[in-house]
Order: C-alpha cells, then structure tokens, then sequence
C-alpha cells in the first residue's frame, strides 16, 4: 500500500503477439502447408459453432494512471473461442485455464498481449481471458468464433479478488513491451 493508504496496483505487461509467446493460452493461425497447421483444432463439445461480430468500446472499462482495470476474466470450457480485431488496435489479456486467482503467482500468469487489425488468436479451451479492449476511444470491432450457446458455459472471476493487495491493470499502448 502507498503512503495516503490505496492499494498498489498490479500490472500486467503487454507483449507482442507470437506464436511462441501465446502458445500457452491458445494458438496463431498458422499458413496452410505451414506443419503447425496440422496441430490444432477447433472444439465445440455441444457442436454449435458460431460466427459473428462483436464490439468493445472504451466506456466499459475504467482507467487508471496505469492503464485500464481487468475486473473481471471469462472463460468457455466447452469450446475453443477465435477473435480477430478488424480497424483498431486492441489489449486482451489471458491466463492459464488452472489459474485459481487465489495467489499472487496466479495473477504472475496473467499475460497480456497487442492485436493490431486482422492479428488473430484462437483461446485454448478454458484459457480465461479480458477483451480485447481497445487502445484508444474507437471501439474496437471483432470478428468472434465461439460456441452460440456460450453464456451457458461463461465462468468468470475477479483477478483483484480473494484478498490479493490492489486491482489488477493493463497499459493501454500501441507499443508492446519487447
């Protein structure tokens, strides 16, 4: 805690998105040809596929002099999740799917990461994850693949919770920590 009593906040450093550095939450589309093509595959255990368009805006989340405030990460374990940003830069931030949020070496397996339109990523089942979110005032559109019946299949929790010091944040930057 700081002098005047407020909790320090935690933040989560973004990365650059690799193939490398998101493998353990998911996986980069590979090209065809490419031998990693042939390692993954979609899952949707209850076989409903579905393909839309999402949006994020800068008004659902709070800013901090750090960045903004991952209240709350989600998580589908009945299927794999695809999210494109299609015109602006986004943040999404993801952890392992056996994170309990319940240690400070929990929320030390937060990662974040900058989609740049048309990056892609595909969360592994269960991976819990916040956003994309964008980096500036436009919302930010996605192209999502997920299960129609997510919200059946929604779990979350709070990264800030079970006691831990301080809110857990993110930069908001174009320009991942390297």
């Amino acid at each position: 805690m700081d002098a005047g009593g407020a909790r320090d906040a935690f933040v989560v450093g973004v990365r650059a998105l690799t193939p490398d550095a998101f493998a353990p939450f998911g996986w980069t589309p590979a090209p065809e040809g490419d031998e990693r093509d042939e390692r993954q595959r979609l899952a949707f255990e209850w076989a409903d596929p579905h393909l839309n368009y999402i949006a994020h805006h800068a008004g659902e989340i709070e800013r901090t002099p750090e960045g903004a405030v991952v209240e709350r990460l989600y998580r589908h374990t009945t299927h794999t999740q695809a999210l494109m940003p299609v015109n602006t830069d986004a943040v999404l931030v993801v952890a392992p799917a056996e994170t309990k949020f319940t240690t400070a070496a929990d929320r030390r397996a937060l990662r974040g990461f900058l989609l740049h339109p048309l990056d892609v990523v595909v969360l592994h089942r269960g991976t819990w994850h916040w956003g994309p979110f964008p980096v500036g005032a436009e919302p930010v559109q996605l192209l999502n693949l997920q299960g129609l019946r997510y919200r059946e299949d929604n779990d979350s929790v709070e990264p800030g919770s079970a006691g831990l010091d301080g809110p857990v944040v993110v930069p908001l930057t174009s320009r991942p920590r390297r």
